[in-house]
């Protein structure tokens, strides 16, 4: 990293950099930036999600050694995933809330999703959201895995984008972010990187034992299974997805994940 805070051009392959820049708070300078170069951005999307996810670690490992509190620790983590994506994705949740939350038509809903300001229907859906999220990686650390339980949700969580940028999902609207991205993602390419993602995690529960191995794996599975579901609903309601469905879908993906990893 140079002194101004970004990236040095000569990291490797664009889509991996427009990724790191568009996923995370680095700046990362681009070359080039069309369509294809797009899709393989949320390709690498996964991959984002799991340094965010070393790094969000690394956060609470060093405050649960400070404090000894868990429940400090978790809010850490939490806290590093927020500031590392500059609460992107989490002000994508509060939007998508408030949107479905409307009984306006989809235009309407999709004019809500671009004001600036947060409904009542947001803020709950943030308070409960992140609530969770908390609950959920203070009892993994009880478990003894609440470093592989933020690592393991942070990949589901950016697993769920190139799950919604195949072509059979259309865009809500002509412009945007979700227009870019938008059919961006060969089905068969999404599914493979699903594969890899879940055996990965799995393997990196190995290091916690065999229940871990499958538990992990069985995270990272159900966060795109709940994130699908957001996603169905969202193309019923908006017509297509949005930046914003993309941000809700990431935290929905990695709360459920956090969830099945904090089973005892």
């Amino acid at each position: 990293m140079n002194d101004s805070g970004s990236i040095p051009s000569g990291l490797p392959w664009p889509g991996l950099r427009l990724a790191i820049g568009t996923l995370s708070i680095l700046r990362v300078p681009i070359d080039e930036a069309d369509r294809r170069t797009a899709g393989r951005a949320m390709a690498c999307a996964p991959l984002v999600g799991l340094g965010l996810g070393l790094l969000a670690a690394a956060a609470g490992w060093a405050v649960r050694g400070y404090t000894g509190s868990t429940f400090l620790a978790a809010v850490a983590a939490v806290a590093a995933l927020a500031a590392l994506t500059r609460a992107l994705h989490l002000d994508g949740l509060a939007d998508v809330a408030d949107a479905l939350g409307s009984a306006k038509p989809k235009a309407a809903a999709l004019e809500i999703m671009k004001r600036s300001d947060i409904g009542p229907f947001g803020v709950v859906t943030l308070v409960l959201v992140l609530g969770l999220q908390i609950g959920a990686i203070n009892a993994a650390y009880a478990h003894q895995r609440g470093g592989l339980a933020i690592i393991v949700a942070a990949v589901a969580g950016r697993l769920a984008i190139p799950a919604a940028c195949t072509p059979r999902v259309p865009s809500a609207r002509p412009d945007g972010l979700g227009a870019w991205v938008a059919g961006s993602v060969r089905t068969g390419v999404a599914a493979a990187i699903a594969l890899c993602c879940v055996a990965g995690c799995a393997g990196l529960g190995l290091v916690r034992g065999t229940d871990a191995a499958w538990l992990s794996g069985a995270a990272c599975l159900a966060g795109v299974a709940c994130a699908l579901i957001l996603l169905r609903r969202c193309v019923t309601r908006f017509g297509g997805i949005t930046g914003d469905v993309l941000g809700a879908l990431t935290e929905t993906a990695t709360t459920a994940a956090l969830l099945v990893l904090a089973a005892r």
